[in-house]
Formats: structure tokens, C-alpha cells, sequence
């Protein structure tokens, strides 16, 4: 029963799912996004890797800002209804978290560059999901793209998002308000910085404990 009726029951949420990707909006389009999050609208917007993003320059057009992406492979969260490592089963997907928008504003001070960025993401259940709450882990860091790339500066956090309904979908958004770097000179060097946005499933586990060395016992020496 479980198999027959659960899959029958996987593939109605799957269908529902799909639906709701395509049909009906969050209510928070490219536009408003940046009005609720920022106080501002957007002068223009991308769509790198097919996920829809929006861009805010700062008040002074004359600020640098770097590009803003989703990291590649970061912008789908599963989570599974069984503990374990690894992406679960299709029938075993208890909720999916997807990037829905993504915007950046910079301002200028003193020489430190100060990068706001929000992003708006969405919790759909999957065919094992049901109400219940889902900690979201999100990543947001600043990248000097070189043939080495080096992280300039990450923040890490973990967004409870609650689901109410059997069968649901949620909106989430978080700000970062301060993501504060020193302006790289000469200032166009700014062009080869990117600000990435992804889902970091594995910052959200606890440091592992360094394995315990075992000692052998020394024997005592035998007495003359």
C-alpha cells in the first residue's frame, strides 16, 4: 500500500508542484523585490543559469557594485524526509527550496566598499512533505574571480521557514544588510568581483570532532 498509494500520492504533489512553479506569482516580481527589500526599483535585471535575478545600484550611479549570481549547483535546496547524507529520492523529498530573485545595493564610505544584498526563495513540499518547519541554509559571499578565485568575505545563515498546509508553498526573503569590504584599487578591479547566492546545505552542519588517538600503554620497564 505504501508503494502503490504513495507513489500515486508523489506523483499529484509532483504535478502540483510543477504547477505552482509556473503558474501564479510569489507576490514579489523583479520590480518589488527591490521596493520591499531596498526602498527601490531596479534600473536592470538578468537571467544567469535560468533563475530570475534583479539588480540595484546604489543612489550614486558612480559606486561600484559588483555582479550578482547564483553560485553554480546552489540554487535548489533538498531536503529529505529520511536523515542521511546525499540528495534524497524523488518520493522521499519532504520539502524543495528554490532562489526566486536576488538584488544588491552598494554604497560607498571612507574607502569600504558596504554591499546590502537580498534574496527571495520559495518552499514547496514534496511528495513526503507536510506542515511543519524547514531550517534553510543560505550563503552569501563575495568572490575575486582569478584564476585562483579567492573569497573575500561570506556570511553565512539559517532562515526557519514554517509550512502550515499538507500541500503548500512559502515565501521567504532575507537582507544582508552589511557585507563591508575594502574598495580593491584601482577601483575597475571591482569589475572582476562577483557576489554569489546559494543554498550551503553543508554550513549547517555541526563541525565534525576530530577523531580520538588511541594511545597504546607503555609497558612498565621490568625491574632489575
Amino acid at each position: 500500500m505504501r508503494f502503490g498509494t504513495g507513489v500515486m500520492m508523489g506523483l499529484g504533489v509532483l504535478m502540483a508542484v510543477a504547477l505552482a512553479g509556473c503558474g501564479g506569482g510569489s507576490g514579489l516580481t523583479m520590480g518589488s523585490i527591490n521596493k520591499d527589500l531596498f526602498g527601490s526599483s531596479a534600473p536592470k535585471s538578468s537571467t544567469p543559469e535560468g533563475v530570475t535575478s534583479s539588480e540595484v545600484n546604489a543612489a550614486n550611479n558612480d559606486t561600484p557594485c559588483p555582479d550578482i549570481k547564483v553560485r553554480t549547483g546552489a540554487a535548489t535546496l533538498m531536503v529529505g524526509d529520511k536523515k542521511g547524507e546525499g540528495e534524497p529520492s524523488p518520493l522521499d523529498v519532504r520539502y524543495q527550496g528554490s532562489i526566486v530573485n536576488y538584488a544588491r545595493e552598494c554604497h560607498l564610505n571612507a574607502g569600504l566598499l558596504t554591499i546590502k544584498v537580498g534574496v527571495e526563495g520559495r518552499v514547496i513540499t514534496g511528495p513526503a512533505g507536510g506542515p511543519g518547519t524547514v531550517n534553510v541554509p543560505l550563503r552569501i559571499a563575495l568572490v575575486h574571480e582569478t584564476l585562483n578565485p579567492v573569497t573575500v568575505a561570506t556570511k553565512f545563515t539559517i532562515i526557519p521557514v514554517t509550512v502550515t498546509n499538507e500541500v503548500d508553498r512559502v515565501t521567504f526573503t532575507h537582507v544582508e544588510p552589511d557585507l563591508t569590504v575594502p574598495l580593491p584599487q584601482p577601483a575597475s578591479a571591482i569589475d572582476s568581483y562577483v557576489i554569489y547566492v546559494g543554498f550551503d546545505p553543508q554550513g549547517a552542519q555541526p563541525p565534525k570532532k576530530p577523531a580520538h588517538k588511541y594511545r597504546a600503554k607503555r609497558k612498565p620497564k621490568p625491574r632489575r
